[in-house]
């Protein structure tokens, strides 16, 4: 995109340098208008997938702030950088082997009775998740109101980044949806009866369809 005459523009810092870009952009836009290359960090420019985190200072403002690039619009004197990656790594727990969940959350993720209860997962959450209520309430094995709470969490981990103790609450969270799940509620029949026409083979014929078929047809 080229800027016109028309088009307002917006002076903003990336990784130290001083660049106009079009008013009303995204940081992602943003990245891409001046020729930012990204190798990691973006996926579905919806807010979903939450792998585009990333931290800006706001012209005027003390501290640093953090978001997602796809969702956060450039402002004026905005100074910013790439998306920094808080992977999480990889499941700790074999929830099908966990007898008891509330031991089983201690077990695999220790550091979750660290919690001072300082908030800091609450306020940098994009999605606006009282995360802190969650790891409390994971800790008195809630798992049910645990589930709701991070119902739209998109796992980016911004909590766990700005956690002094270490712990993971978007993976405390995804543990406690795990246990809902697994042990707290009942296994849908009609779940069941899908995975039993799956292996038995009865959607073969359309799956190789839309494999190998005619596209106009499949």
């Amino acid at each position: 995109m080229k800027l016109t005459n028309k088009m307002k523009s917006v002076t903003v810092e990336i990784s130290g340098g001083v660049c106009q870009v079009p008013e009303g952009m995204t940081v992602v836009q943003a990245l891409w208008h001046t020729g930012h290359p990204l190798l990691r960090g973006i996926g579905c420019l919806g807010g979903v997938c939450g792998a585009c985190t990333f931290t800006y200072r706001q012209q005027g403002e003390a501290g640093i702030q953090s978001g997602l690039a796809c969702q956060v619009a450039v402002k004026e004197g905005m100074a910013f950088t790439l998306p920094a990656s808080f992977a999480p790594g990889h499941i700790r727990d074999q929830i099908l082997d966990v007898e008891e969940p509330q031991a089983g959350l201690l077990e695999y993720y220790p550091e979750t009775r660290r919690c001072t209860r300082c908030n800091a997962c609450t306020l940098v959450c994009p999605q606006e998740i009282d995360v802190r209520a969650g790891v409390v309430g994971a800790l008195t094995g809630d798992f049910s109101e645990v589930s709701e709470k991070f119902y739209n969490c998109v796992m980016c981990g911004l909590c766990a980044s700005v956690c002094d103790v270490a712990i993971q609450p978007h993976r405390v969270a995804l543990y406690a949806r795990r246990v809902q799940a697994s042990h707290r509620m009942p296994v849908p029949e009609d779940l069941l009866e899908r995975v039993r026409q799956i292996q038995n083979g009865h959607f073969d014929a359309d799956w190789e369809q839309h494999l190998h078929g005619d596209p106009k047809t499949a």
